[in-house]
């Protein structure tokens, strides 16, 4: 559930109309290549999770797999990628409570978010698990339902005036855009699965961390592909993909094309509800990372303590602060240099991706070896291997290529570059200074004997 949870966000119920008005009804092969992309990077991940669980995931993966760096360099980057998505998510609550609560500032909403879900996360993982668990299940049933309307209107079960099924020649066809409009439309969805990753970190809380993780990863993958797809294919099939109005939000657009008229301020409180749900994945997310990193000396030691309820609560208390700065930000800063910073986050995912896969590809014989030496076979492998794993870098480098061809893309790209030089400039910058202390103390043993 935490994994659905954590996917199925407002991305899907706003974000998916922007998608289909670059490429229309062939939006539906770009949601499907990018599934592919996310269910094969998931495996991947999942491999190395059911083997090694940690609570740092894909960073320990990596710096087992390629070195020091490369885990400080995920470990940092997925933090701060976080974190600014955390000031957005609470500026977008408080901007819709606001808009049902004229009276009440946005910073008293932004204020209650952070305290109740900050609270929540210090109390322990079961109260965590535990409110994640019914924020999903609301999303998922918004989800089931919407499904079930939109078909009843596909088949003819409720009459609709205005269907657009079967009529996509009067629209320009399947594939208004041709070619390059599925492949802007790739780029709009791409990075739309973004949050399942949370499932990797929280198995190393689990029970049966190994069992947790495979048993999570083989329902979850196709659930959410049934959901995207199945979505976005009932909108395509009921809303012309050149109204420009009705996919600004159009989930509500279909609702109401059902006859349901409270469909909008519906929708609104779903769409709360998927952000408070990310906002409650991503505290626990920052907080697990930020400790890993303390663990592995990459952060300060602060990072490490924990509470009596086994909880680390100076990573929480620092995650939840600087999402109260993120949200600052979103309201102080140029809006020249806040996107400067919100397009570093853009594609800082991509990044995440790339290196699972490398990581994998270098970690796969390593734990065939260990499974062989110790008699335990791995509770799961890769599909393929190593060829779908070599396919899904490929793809990923073309991923890369296509953003280049793209305004604005391009700009997260090179937003992105430039965070990761800053984090491997403060990775070399931390060795220097380890260095420099060690021949220190190496001198200061050899003068005093």
């Amino acid at each position: 559930m935490m994994g659905l949870g954590s996917a199925i966000g407002a991305g899907l119920f706003l974000g998916s109309g922007e998608a289909i008005a670059t490429a229309g009804p062939a939006v539906l092969i770009s949601y499907a290549i990018a599934g592919a992309i996310v269910v094969a990077v998931m495996r991947m991940l999942a491999e190395m999770a059911s083997a090694l669980p940690a609570s740092g995931s894909f960073s320990v993966y990596a710096e087992v797999a390629l070195g020091r760096w490369a885990g400080f360099l995920l470990g940092w980057l997925y933090w701060f990628m976080l974190i600014m998505v955390l000031g957005v998510e609470v500026t977008g609550v408080a901007e819709i409570a606001t808009a049902w609560w004229p009276a009440v500032p946005q910073w008293v909403v932004a204020g209650v978010v952070v305290a109740v879900f900050g609270g929540i996360n210090l109390i322990g993982v079961r109260q965590f698990g535990e409110a994640e668990f019914w924020f999903a299940l609301v999303k998922v049933a918004a989800i089931v339902a919407f499904l079930g309307v939109g078909l009843l209107v596909v088949v003819g079960v409720i009459p609709v005036a205005g269907s657009v099924l079967g009529d996509w020649a009067a629209h320009g066809g399947f594939a208004p855009a041709g070619v390059p409009g599925i492949a802007a439309g790739l780029l709009a969805v791409a990075f739309a699965f973004g949050g399942i990753e949370i499932v990797a970190i929280a198995a190393a809380e689990a029970r049966d961390p190994r069992d947790a993780v495979a048993r999570a990863t083989r329902t979850i993958l196709w659930r959410i592909l049934v959901f995207y797809l199945g979505s976005v294919a009932i909108i395509v099939a009921l809303v012309p993909w050149d109204d420009a109005d009705a996919l600004t939000s159009p989930f509500v657009a279909v609702l109401q094309l059902a006859g349901f008229d409270g469909a909008a301020r519906l929708m609104e409180v779903v769409v709360v509800l998927a952000l408070l749900s990310a906002f409650n994945a991503q505290v626990y997310g920052t907080s697990r990372m930020l400790f890993s990193l303390g663990e592995r000396r990459d952060a300060p030691a602060v990072a490490t303590r924990i509470s009596r309820r086994d909880v680390p609560w100076v990573a929480v208390a620092v995650s939840v602060f600087f999402g109260v700065v993120a949200v600052v930000l979103n309201r102080v800063l140029p809006e020249t240099l806040l996107s400067v910073l919100l397009n570093a986050v853009g594609s800082a995912l991509f990044v995440v991706w790339l290196l699972i896969a490398v990581s994998q590809l270098r970690l796969r014989p390593r734990l065939e070896a260990e499974a062989r030496r110790t008699g335990v076979p791995m509770r799961l492998k890769m599909w393929a291997f190593p060829w779908l794993t070599w396919l899904t870098l490929a793809a990923l480098v073309a991923l890369a290529a296509l953003m280049l061809s793209d305004d604005a893309a391009r700009a997260q790209l090179v937003a992105t570059a430039g965070l990761v030089a800053v984090i491997l400039a403060a990775y070399g910058l931390l060795g220097w200074r380890r260095r420099a202390r060690g021949g220190a103390e190496q001198w200061q043993h050899d003068v005093h004997g």
